[in-house]
């Protein structure tokens, strides 16, 4: 009756499993993420910066008023001047509309919507590392899954092997010895196990924080998540320097840096505005003022201040120019050195895929040895270990090829 109810559980949380895809993550992880979110508001914060200096474009119009319970007046009589103390009030409105000031504000105003541009890729860029971290951390966890059903039949043989060395020392045919390292090697199963079911947890937790929902207990992965083929032609190079968000921050950051250089030096060179007002005053008299015309505005000295900024810029624009060359050489060092991991991973599966191989027939071999008395504990052991290496060794050479393969779609700029 235990067994039939056992049996029962089992099914009913298989068939109750779930399973979490990687697009699912990596969906669910782009939505809830904090940080996704800050660098949308970033974006917002770049949207208005630069409605903000589109404003200089656009007519300055001011309200003013004054009202005076107490001002002197001076009064022309007879060739000499009385003076007056009496209430006085006036009222108007001010328009002030650039006309020309040699693309100061133009180049201000592009150079906002270079910082929009940035902005955007920024958040690209963010976007496509959350994947990866999550493709690394979905993967951690199919690793340790399957690292986990290793260990488990790791240690049911090294319980199968203890029980059958306690038969045989009963039998006069086996010593103590051989039965206490088994047992010590069931113990050291049970400790790898419990280690694999923790990497396992710890995975499964952080990737739930970055989705920002639970993972059920018996959640279930993707099957072959790990031994997905990618085709990776000969011009992976010039594509992710096309396409990598880095480089291209790098670029507008250059064109940004130029604009605000161009700004900077047409400080020099002044401007030319339309004005106009109209103002009604009461005072002693009432009576109404207006003004319509056009000023220009050339600064004579600033105490160094307009040439210093324009050098300032100049030589921003000559670091950021530099930055790109610097992050280029390094994304090219990245690339070859992914590129060459990726063959020594697909060499390193093959030797594990043979290894595994003529492990297994190794400890077929030497099981039989040892049940004729023909092999010792420690061979049998040694075999058992091959096997089990050889296993786990395969798991993390698919990993890690994986992880390379990943880091080459992340360079690309791809979010899936």
């Amino acid at each position: 009756m235990k067994k039939i109810s056992l049996l029962y559980l089992l099914l009913f949380s298989i068939i109750n499993a779930k399973t979490l895809t990687l697009d699912e993550a990596i969906k669910a992880t782009l939505k809830n993420y904090p940080d996704v979110k800050t660098m949308q508001m970033k974006l917002k914060q770049s949207e208005l910066s630069h409605h903000l200096a589109y404003g200089d474009y656009l007519p300055q119009v001011n309200l003013n008023g004054e009202y005076n319970t107490k001002q002197t007046y001076i009064l022309p009589t007879n060739g000499t001047f009385k003076t007056k103390d009496d209430v006085g009030w006036d009222v108007g409105v001010n328009l002030k509309q650039k006309l020309w000031d040699f693309s100061k504000t133009s180049s201000k105003i592009s150079a906002s919507l270079k910082d929009i541009e940035i902005s955007k890729l920024s958040l690209m860029d963010f976007k496509a590392l959350l994947s990866f971290k999550v493709k690394s951390l979905y993967k951690l966890m199919a690793v340790n899954k399957e690292a986990i059903k290793v260990r488990k039949e790791d240690l049911r043989v090294k319980e199968a092997y203890y029980k059958k060395a306690l038969e045989l020392v009963k039998q006069g045919l086996k010593t103590d010895a051989d039965a206490n390292r088994f047992l010590f090697e069931v113990y050291n199963a049970k400790e790898n196990l419990a280690i694999a079911k923790s990497d396992f947890e710890k995975a499964k937790n952080t990737l739930s924080l970055y989705m920002g929902r639970k993972i059920s207990k018996n959640i279930k992965l993707e099957k072959s998540i790990l031994k997905k083929t990618y085709k990776l032609d000969s011009d992976i190079e010039k594509e992710i320097l096309k396409n990598n968000y880095s480089l291209k921050i790098d670029d507008k950051n250059i064109e940004k840096n130029i604009l605000l250089h161009k700004a900077a030096k047409a400080e020099h060179f002044g401007s030319i505005d339309a004005v106009a007002s109209y103002n009604h005053f009461d005072t002693l008299n009432s009576y109404d003022s207006k003004k319509v015309g056009v000023v220009f505005n050339l600064p004579l000295y600033s105490g160094g201040k307009i040439s210093t900024q324009a050098q300032k810029m100049r030589i921003s624009t000559i670091i950021a120019k530099e930055q790109k060359i610097s992050h280029k050489l390094a994304l090219k060092e990245q690339i070859n050195n992914l590129l060459y991991d990726i063959k020594k991973y697909n060499a390193t599966i093959k030797a594990k895929k043979a290894g595994l191989k003529y492990a297994k027939k190794t400890k077929k071999i030497v099981e039989g040895r040892y049940k004729e008395g023909l092999a010792t504990y420690i061979e049998l052991l040694d075999a058992s270990t091959q096997v089990l290496n050889a296993k786990l060794g395969l798991l993390q050479a698919y990993y890690l090829k994986s992880l390379s393969i990943d880091k080459i779609q992340y360079l690309k700029g791809k979010i899936k």
